[in-house]
């Protein structure tokens, strides 16, 4: 082969090979998800931007890795005498530590015991130690004996407490 041919020979290889290889990366990029996690139309974010956005959404502390977290999510102890009521905001939870407390409510929903997996009707009941969760507003727990035996609750999230003659305390 004379020296032309094979120079026209090399051009037309690697002006084929150069052809081949844009149609194959261009078939290549079309197969990619759009939506897929990583891409422009659904960026990966980091744990602190998710955490600063639950934050503004809620008002509330996100806990970090250790654990810890602000005041918003810490609880409150309570102590009820006999007579006294501690009514739950929407989303409030109770811990009766000790001594004889009953569940209320406006309606005739209960509330739910989470530790156990079960409702509380109005007029059960509240395990010691138990997590009570109060989905709606109107609901509570109060002083289920008529002697001045303290019950200490712990509280995380709004509530109202009253006395036996309907004042309120907080």
């Amino acid at each position: 082969m004379k020296i032309w041919g094979k120079v026209i020979l090399a051009a037309t290889l690697f002006g084929s090979g150069l052809g081949i290889g844009t149609l194959v990366t261009t078939n290549a990029e079309g197969l990619v998800d759009p939506k897929a996690p990583g891409t422009a139309n659904d960026p990966i974010v980091t744990k602190s931007y998710v955490d600063e956005a639950i934050r503004k959404v809620t008002g509330q502390a996100v806990p970090d890795s250790s654990g810890s977290s602000s005041s918003a999510t810490n609880m409150t102890v309570i102590t009820l005498t006999a007579g006294q009521q501690l009514v739950a905001g929407k989303g409030a939870e109770f811990i009766v530590r000790s001594g004889n407390a009953v569940v209320f409510s406006n309606d005739k929903n209960g509330v739910p015991d989470l530790t156990e997996g079960k409702d509380l009707a109005p007029g059960a009941a509240v395990p010691t130690n138990h997590l009570l969760l109060f989905p709606a507003e109107g609901r509570g727990i109060k002083s289920q004996s008529k002697d001045d035996k303290k019950i200490f609750v712990m509280v995380r999230g709004a509530y109202s407490h009253w006395d036996k003659d309907g004042n309120l305390l907080n």
